[in-house]
C-alpha cells in the first residue's frame, strides 16, 4: 500500500511539474529561424514522425523533412527517453521548404488535413504525450495564422481541436535510423498498416498540393 501511495504521489508531482513547464514554454518568446539559401523551416508534431515526414515530403515546395523531438524540457532527448513521456517532448518534424512555392499557411492546412484533429495525445494507434499534436510558431504572424485556422476547423467540426500551439524554441534531430523511414522501409508492418494509408488519405484530399511525378 505504501509503495502504491508513493507511486501515486510521484506521478502527481511529475504531472504538476510538467504542467507548469508547459505553461512556461507557451509563454516563452518564440525563436525565429532565419532563411538559409532561400529556404525556410517550419515545425510540427502530429503522432508518429515517420507518418508526418512522408506526408510533408509529398508536398510541392518542400525540399526536405527531418525527424526529431520538440516541445519538451530536456536536452538531447533520445527516442527511448521521449517514449517514456517524461521528457515533455513530442515526436516532431522540421520541414525545410521554399516559401516562394509553398506558404506557411498552406503547410498548416497540410497539418490539419493529414490527421485526426480531435484526437488528444496521439494519432491513430500511437497514444501518449510523445505523440500529441503541436504546431510551433516563430513569430506573431504565424501564430495568428495557426489560431485562425484552428478556430475555423473547430467551428466546422463542432468539436475541440486537440493541437497545442507553442512558440518554437528548439528542435532536436532524431537518430539517423529514423530519417527517411517510410522510403527506406516500405515493407515494414507499421509503414504498411499506418503510414502509407495515412499518406494516401492525405493525397486523395489534396491532389493539387502534391509534387509532380516524373
Amino acid at each position: 500500500m505504501k509503495k502504491l501511495l508513493s507511486l501515486v504521489i510521484v506521478s502527481l508531482l511529475f504531472s504538476c511539474q510538467n504542467t507548469a513547464q508547459v505553461k512556461k514554454d507557451q509563454n516563452a518568446k518564440p525563436i525565429e529561424v532565419p532563411l538559409e539559401n532561400g529556404q525556410a523551416k517550419a515545425y510540427f508534431a502530429s503522432g508518429c514522425f515517420w507518418c508526418v515526414e512522408a506526408v510533408y515530403e509529398s508536398v510541392k515546395g518542400v525540399e526536405e523533412v527531418i525527424n526529431g523531438y520538440s516541445g519538451g524540457h530536456t536536452k538531447n532527448p533520445t527516442y527511448e527517453a521521449s517514449n517514456t513521456g517524461r521528457t515533455g517532448h513530442a515526436e516532431a518534424v522540421e520541414v525545410i521548404y521554399d516559401p516562394k512555392i509553398v506558404s506557411f499557411s498552406t503547410l498548416v492546412d497540410v497539418y490539419f488535413g493529414s490527421q485526426n484533429p480531435t484526437q488528444v495525445n496521439g494519432q491513430g494507434p500511437d497514444k501518449g504525450s510523445q505523440y500529441r499534436s503541436i504546431i510551433f510558431y516563430q513569430n506573431e504572424e504565424q501564430k495568428q495564422i495557426i489560431e485562425s485556422k484552428k478556430a475555423a476547423l473547430s467551428k466546422k467540426l463542432n468539436a475541440e481541436v486537440a493541437a497545442e500551439i507553442y512558440p518554437f524554441q528548439k528542435f532536436w534531430k532524431a537518430e539517423d535510423y529514423h530519417q527517411n523511414y517510410e522510403k527506406l522501409h516500405p515493407e515494414n508492418r507499421y509503414i504498411q498498416g499506418v503510414s502509407i494509408p495515412r499518406l494516401n488519405k492525405f493525397k486523395s484530399k489534396f491532389p493539387e498540393l502534391l509534387k509532380d511525378k516524373h
